[in-house]
This record gives C-alpha cells, structure tokens and sequence, in this order.
C-alpha cells in the first residue's frame, strides 16, 4: 500500500472543483494532506494507548470504500478526527500547509476533513485485510500506517511515496517553515 493507492480512492478532480483550483495543485494539496495526517496517525500509533484509540475509531470505518464525490465524504466527521490526530496544533498545521506555493489556493482547514475519513477507510480495510491474512500478526496498525508511509512499496520507481512527501515536509531544503512545525508536531526540534 502506498501514495497511489491513498490517491485512487480520493476524487481528485473534484476536490480541486470544490476548492476552484487546478487538479494539479489539488493532487500536491492531497499529497501533503495525506503526509501530514498520516505522520499525525504514526505518531499516535507509537504509543499503545494512542494505538488502541485508533484501532477502536477504525473499527467505525471498516467497509468504507473510494468516494467518487467531496459530497460522500462526512466532513464534519472529518474534523473531529483532524483534531484527534492533529490534537491543538490542527489550526496551525492547516495555516502553515495553506501558505505553501505548491498549493497555493488550497485551504487545508476544508481538505483535512475531507482527506481523513478517506485514509481512516483506506487503513481500516487494510487493518482488517492484514488481520484476516495473518491473524498472529504483532505490528498492528503502525505496521498499516508505515506501510502507507513508505515502507517497502513494490512499484518502487525511485520513490517512496507519502516518505518522500513527508520527508520534504519535514526535513527539506530551506530550514523553518513546515518542516520545522511538523517537526515540534512529531516530537523533533522546533
């Protein structure tokens, strides 16, 4: 599981509608969301008590399969799960994404509601699937949530999907601005 799969089951071409941009800004808007809310998951997931509150809100979206329409998506579902992951750093995590200019135009304080209830459905089938395979199995749900981040991707053509996004949001080129707020948000310097 990786970035493509995240990226099929997210309308696209209707996201950058609803938000009057170019389907190319709102495909990078959807890239650093993803990013940023799955590196959120992570880091709850690093703690037995964060990940038992996961597996237990997942349960709620096991079935969910790709929206075709913004419009099936429970947005305000959406926003309470940005605040459980993103907790009260969500406001400032949506300003500082709005402020990057590859997705100039995108409000990341609309995308996030509607991103989360995507990948809560994409990782709560792969939960369930991973679980029906290998019912022994002791990596949980950080093992999904690596996965989607990056971990051993086999279309593997020089990238490492939602890593690489992620990598560049924290740790790339010129110092300070998102990589520095999402570091302080996941537990690096500030």
């Amino acid at each position: 599981m990786a970035l493509d799969d995240l990226l099929s089951q997210v309308p696209i071409d209707d996201i950058a509608k609803k938000l009057g941009v170019s389907t190319d800004v709102a495909r990078e808007a959807v890239q650093q969301g993803g990013a940023v809310l799955l590196g959120g998951l992570a880091k709850n997931a690093s703690t037995e008590e964060g990940s038992s509150a996961i597996e237990n809100a997942l349960k709620r979206h096991e079935g969910a399969s790709g929206v075709r329409s913004v419009d099936e998506v429970d947005e305000a579902d959406g926003g309470k799960i940005v605040s459980h992951i993103l907790g009260a750093d969500k406001q400032q995590v949506a300003e500082k994404l709005t402020q990057s200019d590859k997705t100039a135009g995108i409000d990341f304080g609309k995308l996030l509601p509607i991103l989360a209830p995507i990948i809560m459905g994409l990782i709560a089938n792969a939960n369930k699937d991973k679980k029906a395979e290998d019912a022994s199995s002791s990596g949980g749900i950080g093992d999904i949530i690596g996965g989607l981040l990056g971990g051993g991707s086999e279309s593997s053509s020089g990238g490492g999907g939602i890593a690489d996004v992620l990598g560049g949001l924290l740790g790339g080129g010129s110092g300070g601005g998102i990589g520095d707020l999402l570091g302080g948000l996941f537990g690096g310097k500030k």
